[in-house]
């Protein structure tokens, strides 16, 4: 008789176009409480986790600011697993719509518009090269549009495109590179 296979996976992760350290404080901490409740090392192994995950190798950066991320997760009991993933999706809410809440409203002129394109393309390139899920169904006849739903409706890409040092914009891909500790 052939032996079930069962794992978890799941995570979270944020991709601003601009920091504002204190919020992406706040994702963390919510992420990291969600953590603690099961282990006091899933946040620190499963932010890493995120931080490799995400790497967009020929970029040389990762896609946003980190969060957490778990996938083949079997190494525990499966009603606590099951516990764990089920915390971590609810902490979703409330680590992101008090950041929309306190942002929604924020001015923007052309030059943050085309910056945010500019992100979005570098999440597109994340998802149609590298990530499994994506690529899992993509290669093995999925629906394509439950599959590519998540893109941006828009997104751009620049030749060598270099924000100032010490920019905004600077700011947030030097964050990209170098993966910080938030909290």
């Amino acid at each position: 008789m052939l032996q079930r296979q069962w794992w978890f996976g799941g995570g979270t992760d944020l991709t601003p176009a601009y920091i504002f350290e204190e919020d992406v404080k706040h994702f963390h901490s919510i992420q990291k409480k969600a953590c603690d409740k099961f282990d006091p090392s899933f946040y620190p192994r499963f932010k890493k986790w995120c931080d490799d995950y995400f790497y967009i190798k020929h970029q040389g950066e990762r896609q946003g600011l980190g969060g957490i991320f778990f996938d083949d997760l079997n190494d525990y009991d499966r009603e606590m697993l099951l516990s764990f993933a089920t915390k971590c999706a609810n902490s979703v809410v409330p680590a992101y719509i008090p950041i929309v809440e306190k942002r929604k409203d924020t001015p923007f002129n052309e030059s943050h518009k085309a910056w945010q394109q500019l992100q979005r393309g570098r999440y597109v390139e994340f998802n149609l090269v590298y990530d499994r899920g994506t690529t899992f169904g993509l290669k093995t006849g999925g629906r394509i549009e439950s599959i590519l739903v998540s893109l941006p409706l828009t997104a751009r890409w620049e030749y060598d495109h270099k924000p100032a040092e010490g920019s905004e914009e600077w700011k947030l891909l030097d964050a990209c590179i170098n993966p910080k500790e938030w909290i």
